[in-house]
């Protein structure tokens, strides 16, 4: 956010503040869920581990990314590949 803010000669809280305006939600809550969207279709479409999917997605632990997945969709990684392969919330500017 810093470098960002720098880069448009803005501060950070009114970039966040625009930010929400044009997108919905808080920057930190959007990366989130782009991320987890990016999760969901690593599982879906390839044969990587949940580790390397967690890798690939910015997450430098599997536990760290096992409990923000659950968190996000209701389900750990390992049972929505298994099942629930219907993404459950795609980022609002993804749309």
């Amino acid at each position: 956010m810093e470098d960002l803010a720098h880069e448009i000669a803005t501060s950070r809280p009114v970039l966040a503040k625009r930010f929400v305006e044009l997108v919905g939600e808080s920057p930190i809550h959007y990366l989130a869920g782009w991320r987890m969207h990016l999760a969901q279709r690593l599982l879906k479409d390839s044969a990587l581990s949940v580790g390397e999917v967690a890798r690939n997605v910015g997450y430098e632990s599997e536990a760290a990314f096992t409990r923000a997945f659950w968190r996000h969709g209701g389900l750990p990684p390992t049972a929505w590949r298994r099942g629930a392969r219907t993404p459950t919330r795609v980022p609002t500017a993804a749309r």
